[in-house]
């Protein structure tokens, strides 16, 4: 069985998310969402929030793929939760170039803590190639319209909590 980790905070699930967990689908039999608890980056949603947004979406792209997809939260090295959920392959998307230098040091890296586990990219559809979490939350603070770069359940969840 091919198993493939897709890391990220995931504060929240954007479209961009699910373009890229749509695509790794068609790509492993199992794939994880693994949901990084970074308590620097003092996340909007908490964990379980995070948790339940990603099972609700992934919940009909895994039966229309056929791939099982499940969250995993996980606090420890990437690597490490690699083989945690005994996954051959992380998945990473990349938007744009600036992505692409990070993502560079980090395929390094984890290589050379364990070079059985391949890293493979995924460029972002053209058309959602801007969206970033962060940038999603800023237009959500400031009263902007998101809901074209995130799905309904979680726009919902992000005027709820910025309501508050």
């Amino acid at each position: 069985m091919r198993v493939g980790l897709y890391p990220g905070t995931f504060d929240p699930i954007t479209m961009g998310h699910i373009d890229i967990i749509r695509r790794a689908a068609a790509l492993v039999d199992k794939l994880v969402i693994g949901v990084a608890i970074n308590r620097d980056k003092g996340p909007l949603f908490t964990l379980e929030e995070r948790v339940a947004m990603i099972e609700a979406e992934c919940a009909e792209l895994s039966k229309e793929t056929g791939t099982e997809i499940i969250a995993h939260p996980f606090e420890n090295l990437l690597i490490d939760c690699a083989h945690d959920v005994g996954a051959q392959i992380i998945v990473r998307g990349l938007r744009a170039v600036a992505d692409f230098e990070y993502e560079f040091q980090m395929v390094g890296m984890n290589r050379a803590l364990d070079s059985s586990v391949e890293t493979v990219f995924l460029m972002a559809d053209a058309r959602r190639q801007a969206i970033a979490s962060k940038l999603v939350k800023e237009i959500a603070r400031l009263g902007g319209d998101v809901s074209k770069f995130v799905p309904p359940m979680v726009n919902d969840a992000l005027k709820e909590r910025l309501a508050k």
